[in-house]
């Protein structure tokens, strides 16, 4: 397995675009090679007789209650709890500009 070295994480850093001081790149650097270490002893484990798992839930089945009808707010409650309203409706700040 290719060695990380600084100059690695420089090039890691400025393809994933992200800004790093020189403490972050040696922290990110320390960090990257525990996980590495970490897929090398995964590795090192015999699977020859483990067969492959596609979906680790395979035997679950949703469990699905009833929907029940319970208690609901009135109009004029629900909307005491929201800071604007207009029409009876909340009011919430537009999410799509017009130019």
């Amino acid at each position: 397995m290719a060695e990380l070295d600084k100059k690695a994480i420089k090039s890691l850093t400025q393809l994933s675009r992200i800004d790093c001081t020189e403490e972050e790149q040696e922290s990110l650097l320390q960090d990257l090679k525990k996980i590495l270490h970490y897929v090398e002893q995964l590795n090192e484990i015999d699977t020859t007789h483990v067969p492959p798992c596609n979906q680790v839930l395979e035997d679950m089945v949703n469990v699905m209650r009833e929907d029940a009808v319970g208690p609901t707010l009135s109009r004029d409650v629900f909307l005491a709890n929201a800071p604007s309203h207009v029409g009876g409706m909340i009011r919430v700040p537009p999410v799509i500009k017009t130019s």
